[in-house]
């Protein structure tokens, strides 16, 4: 079976042009922004762009896209102006990803900025629920993403994931979404064999394999247990090759998409160099 590996890659020039781009660096998934990620509102969707986008995407054998939303939503913001409009663009970024038919929807937790990790953690289910009634029966996933806990960051620790999770009540519209850079700064070390099944085994235990739609492939450029989110070339960080080798030849999670989110130039050279890299990783290549 193909193993799903790929990159994020850039919209510039529109949606459909991060398929071409895909295409180009031989991706099987990738993951996206639907709009520029540093702005709250966005032109909507047009047709033509949908339909563009779907046709271009239909001639590949790319699965699943993964859209991941703004960096200014904070879905447990201190500011009630800025919680309100965090609510509002994370509505919009499920409504574009229901029109092109993306699977996920990948997003921060969110940082609580003083409130306390447990009221960040009510807060945050409260938002889901909010956006999951205002877009009742759409098939795109909410997909929560470890964190590396930089700051006041939600997140960084499985059980804060599990207690998001059994707080939200359309459990059937939440993913999770590991990144082994966040997971690694966060306290969760990858880089044996037996820290590596431990960690996992955790993953199982508290939130369990069910939800577990995605992998970030990031080394770090900080060492273990810093809480410091910086993306480093795999094999170049702290985490090292075997970390990688190990998730690669998972079987478990041979199904589920791997994707890239380390640092690149516009000819996307460097995701060539780590998807390379992966692949030499696989004992029994199959890709």
């Amino acid at each position: 079976m193909k193993i799903l590996l790929g990159a994020h890659t850039s919209i510039s020039g529109g949606v459909d042009t991060a398929i071409d781009r895909a295409v180009k660096i031989k991706c099987s998934t990738i993951q996206i922004f639907t709009k520029n990620n540093n702005q709250w509102r966005a032109a909507p969707l047009t047709e033509e762009t949908v339909r563009n986008y779907k046709n271009k995407l239909r001639l590949t054998k790319i699965k699943p896209v993964v859209a991941h939303d703004s960096y200014l939503i904070n879905l447990c913001a201190k500011d009630e102006t800025i919680l309100i409009k965090s609510r509002e663009a994370f509505i919009e970024e499920l409504k574009r990803c229901e029109l092109l038919s993306i699977s996920f929807l990948n997003f921060h937790p969110g940082a609580h900025l003083g409130q306390g990790e447990s009221d960040g953690i009510k807060i945050i289910a409260e938002s889901l629920n909010i956006a999951h009634d205002q877009t009742p029966k759409f098939k795109v996933k909410s997909m929560i993403e470890t964190t590396a806990g930089q700051g006041t960051n939600i997140g960084y620790r499985f059980e804060q994931i599990r207690k998001i999770i059994d707080l939200v009540e359309d459990k059937k519209r939440l993913a999770v979404c590991i990144d082994t850079c966040h997971i690694f700064a966060g306290g969760y070390d990858i880089r044996t064999e037996k820290t590596y099944e431990n960690t996992f085994d955790e993953l199982k235990k508290i939130i369990g394999f069910k939800y577990l739609k995605a992998f970030h492939l990031n080394d770090s450029k900080k060492e273990f247990g810093s809480r410091v989110d910086r993306h480093e070339h795999i094999g170049k960080g702290y985490i090292g090759l075997n970390g990688f080798r190990f998730l690669m030849n998972d079987k478990r999670f041979e199904n589920i998409p791997k994707i890239l989110e380390t640092p690149k130039g516009p000819e996307m050279l460097e995701d060539v160099m780590n998807m390379k890299v992966l692949r030499k990783l696989v004992v029994v290549s199959n890709l």
